[in-house]
């Protein structure tokens, strides 16, 4: 009871020790996430989901002053983390929950006959060419020229050559940066 004090005194004090007792809180009892893929059937991901609900929720009603501390941290955790699992449980065991279960577009695709197939592929290509026209403006024109001159096919060197840089790696490590710049804005889109 000594430590569960010390780190309810330390969720209430200054943001440093907040940070350092929530941080020792979530490894005391990390062990829980085991016990509800034993317990429930849960899985890793959705196991370590309810152990960070139940922690956030915890810690929440401790520095909102809402843990009376009739019982022990570890039981109180340990209640909330339980109700958490069972959420899961009843929620993947709806019918409802199957709309929403997804599977890999490759699967999908699969499954649909030739010609539906070489329609959606189209499709798919054809939005994300549209996607990638739209934000090949917003990475800047650097990145701009050089994706589009490799696009047409030229080299590094030549690419170098072109946009007056000092040589083909430096192209290389700037194509390769403005192309993670073009996914992220293309994806995060």
């Amino acid at each position: 009871m000594e430590q569960d004090s010390e780190i309810l005194y330390g969720l209430k004090a200054d943001y440093a020790e907040r940070c350092r007792q929530e941080k020792l809180l979530y490894q005391r009892y990390s062990y829980f996430v085991d016990e509800g893929c034993k317990k429930y059937k849960l899985s890793y991901d959705d196991s370590f989901s309810a152990y960070s609900d139940a922690l956030l929720s915890a810690i929440h009603n401790i520095v909102g002053s809402r843990f009376d501390g009739r019982s022990s941290l570890k039981t109180y955790l340990y209640q909330i983390f339980s109700n958490k699992c069972i959420d899961l449980v009843r929620k993947n065991a709806t019918n409802k929950q199957q709309v929403h279960k997804t599977m890999p577009v490759a699967d999908a695709l699969y499954q649909l006959s030739d010609n539906a197939k070489n329609a959606v592929e189209k499709l798919m290509t054809s939005e994300l060419k549209a996607k990638v026209k739209t934000q090949l403006g917003s990475i800047g024109e650097k990145c701009k020229e050089v994706l589009l001159m490799f696009e047409d096919g030229l080299t590094d060197k030549e690419i170098a050559a072109n946009l007056n840089y000092s040589n083909a790696a430096v192209v290389k490590t700037t194509r390769l940066r403005c192309l993670e710049k073009l996914r992220e804005k293309v994806i995060g889109n």
